[in-house]
């Protein structure tokens, strides 16, 4: 008796719902335009060179930024300052071209002060706020015409014993805080203007006889989207500065306004694209002065204008290049994409939605994604869910914006952090930072002798 043909194996078939244009109420999604290359560099030009995961800063984007907020502001007040917020990426290339520009420096710790030094800026050039100043930093930045922003009144009273035992009367500011629509309320530095502590603060500056008060400063909140909230805030200091010409005689000669300008990155919580809700630069520039426009004071007297913008000048010129190690199937259907670069480099991955751009032109139907980071936990998602179209191993993607906070909070977590690149206006590209090695890691470390050390 003969055999009949053999049945293969069954297999489950795998079911794709097919989305066209994933319409929702907002519209469709956009289609994927590759991008291979960055400021007219080759990606893979830069991969080869540099390696992969791979930071790469458009020294382009930077310059046309700061030219931009600077000029905006400049066409409606006659004395502007911009001060680069170290915090916000501490790159000594991205700070010198800022510094380069025009630039002061805008520190909130000893550390800070000292790296803009290091970069070649001047004592007078360089901004101190912060709420944890020691008596040493206040010394020094007394001694060498750093300018400082008071943050409370136990800073106030080391201020002036600083002071007293230098035998000089330091030029200070205060910071101050109010509600001006932002929520939550940034009220945990600096003196509450609404309350009336930022009046106290100022008599009790005044009492003291050893500090003498030109500046006000305040920092609202963080990726502020509403102009608005800047009017006011100008507004409200404008009214501040009146009430300490008029009853107490002092004239204020700088205001500073801080920074929180949203950028271009999408958060989470955000329902239309950002080229649709984030304001532009001008449009802040134009909310701000229009609320200092109710200082009383001589034209001549009018404060100099001070910003400390960091992330909408920086976060747009980085881009993350990242490789595709592997590709899976979740149970529930969808897709998931392992990339070489994870939240130990990319922190802002946690509330933001980054664009994610294939160098190469996609093949196949686009699906839910989600994108993981290489690190062996859980939480190592750079995008919860994303329409990709299939990406396979050896393939490249960037991840932008990326320039603000991601390189000076990242860590070396797993892996270690991947070299940093910057394109030149004119096409040129060079290291700003090396890809670390163990030895960097290990650096600062010392193994006791009864566990088996030198």
């Amino acid at each position: 008796m003969t055999e009949g043909p053999t049945r293969p194996p069954y297999e489950r078939p795998s079911l794709l719902r097919h989305r066209a244009g994933t319409m929702n109420k907002m519209g469709g999604v956009p289609a994927l335009r590759p991008q291979s290359h960055i400021d007219g560099v080759p990606v893979e030009e830069l991969v080869a060179a540099y390696g992969s995961p791979l930071f790469v800063y458009s020294e382009r984007c930077l310059v046309d930024k700061f030219h931009a907020l600077n000029d905006a502001l400049s066409a409606r007040w006659p004395r502007v300052q911009l001060a680069w917020s170290y915090k916000t990426c501490y790159l000594d290339a991205v700070c010198r071209v800022y510094h380069r520009e025009g630039a002061f420096a805008e520190a909130v710790s000893g550390m800070e002060v000292a790296k803009a030094r290091r970069n070649g800026v001047a004592n007078r050039r360089i901004v101190f706020n912060g709420p944890a100043k020691t008596r040493a930093d206040l010394r020094d930045a007394f001694l060498t015409g750093v300018t400082v922003n008071l943050d409370h009144f136990e800073e106030l009273s080391m201020a002036e014993a600083v002071a007293r035992e230098l035998g000089r009367v330091p030029e200070v500011g205060i910071r101050v805080n109010m509600q001006a629509g932002t929520l939550p309320r940034w009220d945990r530095f600096g003196f509450n203007l609404d309350s009336g502590q930022a009046w106290d603060a100022v008599r009790r500056l005044l009492a003291g006889g050893q500090l003498a008060l030109t500046g006000l400063h305040c920092h609202l909140g963080t990726f502020i989207l509403d102009p608005e909230v800047y009017k006011e805030g100008a507004s409200k200091l404008a009214a501040f500065a009146n009430r300490l010409r008029e009853d107490l005689g002092i004239g204020i000669r700088s205001i500073d306004l801080g920074g929180g300008f949203a950028s271009t990155a999408r958060l989470k919580g955000q329902v239309l694209p950002s080229e649709q809700v984030t304001p532009t630069l001008a449009q802040f520039a134009e909310a701000i002065t229009e609320g200092l426009s109710g200082l009383r004071c001589d034209p001549a007297d009018l404060p100099t204008l001070t910003l400390e913008t960091g992330r909408a000048l920086v976060d747009e010129a980085g881009t993350l290049v990242s490789t595709v190690i592997a590709n899976k199937r979740l149970s529930d259907g969808r897709r998931a994409v392992i990339i070489d670069a994870g939240v130990n480099v990319l922190f802002t991955s946690y509330w933001y939605r980054h664009d994610i751009t294939p160098t190469s032109a996609p093949r196949g139907t686009a699906e839910a994604t989600v994108l993981f980071g290489p690190l062996c936990m859980n939480i190592d998602v750079v995008r919860d869910h994303i329409m990709l179209p299939p990406l396979a191993p050896g393939s490249r993607v960037l991840v932008h914006p990326v320039g603000a906070y991601n390189v000076t909070q990242s860590m070396q977590f797993i892996e270690l952090r991947p070299a940093v690149v910057m394109i030149s206006r004119d096409g040129r590209h060079g290291l700003i930072r090396r890809a670390e090695t163990l030895d960097d890691l290990v650096a600062g470390e010392t193994v006791p002798e009864w566990i088996g050390g030198e």
